[in-house]
């Protein structure tokens, strides 16, 4: 009798010497993840699923994530028949991790490297925490003339720190924490995260997900540690306000009001008074990391906006 070993490297032969002998064409398959290089030589991991001849929807993830945290928005809409596209933002997950450019400038330029690449028009564009500070800085620097809608999700704009303009934000000693602890352990920084507010796990009676942290914590330490620890500054310290007032197609906001990373009434209800004729979604008792705790609310609320003329 032949071995398992033995009949495995015969099929495994016999698929090569097939594959050699058949005039096999590119556009035989559906290509769901690539890269792109950008003008400072930069390579974007970028997933694209869903029909071709699909509405467009592109997805810009949070801290220190990658596209996979909108796994199950994709899934969901491209069933739908939406054209799903989600990129890893450079110096995280599996896309380059170049020492300079770690900013929302570059950042929104890189989106649009996707969109130019890819030929995306009539798009709407999503945003999660960083993400969303993304999609306005895009808007900020390249208008609205390939945008469809846009919608913010949890998002850091329209700014973070305290400032003299700003005073109700968050002291900036409490993002020089996060950046010595970024220096000092951010693997543990990123369990701790997860554990803790980004989930609402810390809360009295939470049901706490271990799969969850771990998915968080495994994104996280894909990306560099100079390009996360730079992205501190680009979430925190980055003022969208002249952004947003550029936004000019409809706009949706979506927020937890038990958000402990980005607090609801410094973001998103400041966001949705900036942002003319923005609609506002409030999600009781909703944490930060509201894609996954929230999903199937979420799925939907994206998709009704999607389909409002």
């Amino acid at each position: 009798m032949k071995s398992f070993t033995t009949i495995l490297k015969t099929t495994l032969l016999a698929s090569v010497l097939a594959l050699s002998t058949t005039n096999v064409q590119a556009d035989d398959f559906n290509r769901t993840a690539s890269t792109i290089t950008t003008s400072d030589n930069v390579q974007l991991y970028y997933k694209d699923w869903g029909p071709k001849d699909g509405e467009v929807v592109t997805f810009s993830h949070g801290w220190p994530l990658t596209s996979d945290s909108w796994e199950s928005q994709m899934q969901f809409l491209a069933d739908k028949g939406y054209r799903v596209i989600a990129h890893d933002r450079r110096g995280h997950g599996r896309s380059s991790q170049p020492w300079q450019g770690n900013d929302m400038d570059h950042y929104a330029d890189d989106l649009k490297a996707v969109l130019d690449a890819l030929k995306l028009d009539k798009v709407t564009l999503v945003g999660f925490s960083t993400g969303g500070g993304e999609v306005a800085r895009y808007i900020g620097r390249h208008g609205t003339n390939r945008v469809n809608k846009v919608a913010l999700v949890s998002a850091v704009t329209p700014l973070m720190v305290k400032t003299d303009t700003n005073p109700n934000g968050i002291e900036k000693d409490f993002f020089d924490g996060i950046r010595k602890a970024s220096n000092d352990n951010r693997s543990q920084l990123y369990l701790d995260i997860a554990s803790g507010p980004f989930f609402s796990f810390n809360r009295e009676g939470a049901k706490v997900s271990q799969g969850l942290i771990q998915s968080f914590w495994r994104q996280g330490m894909l990306g560099g540690a100079k390009n996360t620890y730079d992205s501190i500054a680009a979430f925190s310290a980055t003022d969208f306000r002249p952004d947003l007032a550029k936004i000019d197609v409809p706009t949706l906001v979506i927020h937890g009001d038990d958000d402990q990373v980005v607090p609801i009434e410094i973001s998103g209800a400041v966001s949705a008074k900036l942002i003319k004729g923005a609609r506002f979604i409030v999600y009781k008792g909703a944490p930060h990391g509201l894609a996954d705790t929230h999903k199937d609310k979420l799925n939907q609320d994206l998709l009704n906006f999607l389909q409002e003329k």
